[in-house]
């Protein structure tokens, strides 16, 4: 039995990534694969990091992952971001820097593929969110599946006679077609649900699942307001923006 729990944007909330650990226990999962920001915007930045470097799965390196790594932020986050990311530098180790650092953009699992952003330019943090965008990625992708995160919003992109966009659910992967699939956030969703969203990527059967998962909301929102981070952060969390 191969099925992959496939997570991605994390974001130091590791009340919403216990969960999701544990959901994926409870439906049998035998693999883990992680599609970046581990850190940025919640309060346990090391404690997730720590998290998965004890999972040895694979990773990839999102846009979050690379400035925290840094001294100094690279290029223009907003505000809100911004902040965070220097909080996280602060209350993460040398180590946990350097092991965030040497993430990979991009990297094959199995028969799939997985990256953060987008295939075409893993480096530049675009954003996928219609035909157009997942067009260029299509382009570069020389796998069946690919898996990515980024947008914190769970949707699908098949590629066949043209490129559709449609709901994930449960969709089953069809010979002949490519898929470009975005597994949603666990630690801070933006698609008007607050519930952690992950994937699971039944191989045997040719199955992606959505998953939602409850988890507790009030402890990561109090650590956020306890650690001094913007209470704007703790608030969305709730509303799933």
């Amino acid at each position: 039995m191969l099925r992959y729990a496939i997570f991605s944007d994390i974001h130091s909330n590791l009340e919403a990534l216990e969960a999701v650990l544990h959901d994926a226990a409870e439906q049998k999962c035998t693999h883990y694969v992680c599609l970046g920001d581990i850190v940025g915007y919640n309060a346990d930045p090391h404690e997730c990091v720590e998290r998965m470097r004890a999972m040895d799965c694979p990773v990839v390196k999102g846009n979050h992952d690379e400035q925290a790594s840094l001294i100094e932020s690279s290029r223009d986050f907003n505000e809100l971001a911004e902040s965070a990311i220097r909080w996280t530098r602060d209350h993460l180790s040398d180590d946990d820097k350097t092991w965030l650092r040497e993430l990979r953009l991009q990297r094959q699992v199995r028969d799939f593929t997985i990256v953060h952003a987008t295939l075409d330019t893993p480096a530049q943090w675009a954003y996928v969110f219609n035909n157009l965008d997942a067009a260029a990625s299509f382009t570069y992708q020389h796998t069946t599946v690919c898996f990515f995160g980024h947008t914190h919003v769970p949707m699908a992109f098949i590629r066949d006679e043209g490129v559709r966009r449609i709901k994930i659910d449960q969709l089953r992967i069809e010979a002949g077609k490519k898929y470009f699939i975005n597994a949603g956030s666990v630690g801070q969703p933006r698609d008007a649900d607050w519930r952690a969203a992950y994937c699971i990527f039944d191989i045997e059967n040719d199955v992606v699942e959505l998953r939602r998962v409850r988890y507790q909301l009030d402890a990561a929102q109090n650590k956020i307001l306890n650690a001094g981070l913007p209470p704007l952060l703790a608030e969305r969390l709730a509303l799933g923006r």
